[in-house]
């Protein structure tokens, strides 16, 4: 065997080594996503504040001076209309405000796409 030979067979073992290694990410999903997945383990318990907003009003000094026990203050949301509900301050959904175990909750009506709500990422 001269040294074209031994180098040809070894490039045609090469080729077969990186199919089979292809075939096995294509059949098994891949080592990368694992990976991936393991990578982003450090993140999934960092705690994330979560606000429901029923409405929104502005009222002057003199007007909240004037508040007591019993008196109401108006919002901008009307009843039945969807809640906002932000992550961190940033809007994250909209959704409707449902009753579970005698607790209130929200059940996700709408997943707001972040780029309707950050100008700044869709440049």
């Amino acid at each position: 065997m001269d040294l074209d030979e031994t180098l040809e067979g070894q490039e045609v073992d090469e080729e077969e080594e990186q199919e089979e290694e292809m075939d096995e990410e294509v059949a098994g999903g891949g080592g990368d996503d694992d990976e991936w997945t393991r990578g982003l383990d450090f993140i999934l318990d960092i705690p994330l504040e979560v606000v429901v907003e029923l409405g929104r009003s502005r009222i002057v000094i003199s007007e909240l001076l004037q508040m007591s026990k019993g008196s109401i203050v108006e919002l901008s949301k009307l009843a039945g209309e969807p809640m906002d509900i932000y992550v961190n301050g940033k809007l994250f959904a909209r959704g409707e405000v449902v009753v579970v175990n005698e607790k209130f909750g929200v059940r996700l009506t709408d997943i707001v796409n972040p780029i309707d709500t950050m100008p700044e990422v869709a440049k």
